[in-house]
C-alpha cells in the first residue's frame, strides 16, 4: 500500500465510526486501567491539598473511587459499544459528549455515598464534592477516550497495512 493510499485509509478509518472493532476485556481492562492510573496521580495530590486531608487518606479515597470507576468504564464502555452497533451512530463530538455525561451521571450515583462515608461529611456535602470532581473528569473523560480511540484506530490501520 503506497503512504498517500495508507494515509488517506487512515483518515477515512478514523472518520468513519460504522466499522466497529470489538475491544476485548483484555484491552477494555487496560484502557481502563491508564484512564484510572492518570486519574489517580493527579486527583490524590490535588485533593489532599484542596481539602487538608493527609495523602494517604485522600489517596486512599481516590484509589477507592478508582476501583469503582474502572469497574464502571468497562460495563459503560461494553453497553455504550453495544448500543453504537444496535443503533448505527457515529462517534461525533455530540456522541461524545453524551459518552461522557452518562459515564459521569453513573459515576456520581455511586461515589456519594462512598465519599461521604470516607469524608465523614454528609450526602449533600459529597455531592457538591463530587460536582467539582465531574467538572474535572467531564473534560478528562472526553479527551482521554478521545486520544485512546484515535491511536487505537490507527494502530489497527497500522497492524492491517502490514
Amino acid at each position: 500500500m503506497k503512504k498517500c493510499d495508507k494515509n488517506a485509509f487512515v483518515i477515512k478509518f478514523i472518520e468513519s465510526s460504522i466499522v466497529i472493532l470489538q475491544k476485548s476485556v483484555k484491552e477494555r481492562f487496560f484502557q481502563a486501567l491508564g484512564f484510572e492510573a492518570l486519574a489517580l496521580a493527579i486527583c490524590a495530590p490535588l485533593g489532599a491539598w484542596l481539602l487538608d486531608y493527609s495523602l494517604a487518606h485522600m489517596g486512599l479515597l481516590t484509589l477507592m473511587v478508582s476501583l469503582v470507576a474502572m469497574f464502571w468504564n468497562m460495563v459503560f464502555n461494553a453497553l455504550f459499544d453495544k448500543s453504537q452497533q444496535k443503533l448505527g451512530f457515529k462517534r461525533t463530538i455530540g456522541a461524545r459528549v453524551v459518552h461522557a455525561m452518562l459515564f459521569e451521571a453513573g459515576l456520581v450515583a455511586m461515589v456519594v455515598p462512598l465519599a461521604a462515608w470516607w469524608l465523614n461529611i454528609s450526602f449533600w456535602e459529597a455531592f457538591i464534592l463530587d460536582i467539582a470532581i465531574v467538572l474535572f473528569f467531564l473534560p478528562y473523560t472526553f479527551c482521554f477516550n478521545w486520544v485512546y480511540d484515535f491511536v487505537r484506530a490507527k494502530t489497527m490501520v497500522n497492524r492491517v497495512a502490514v
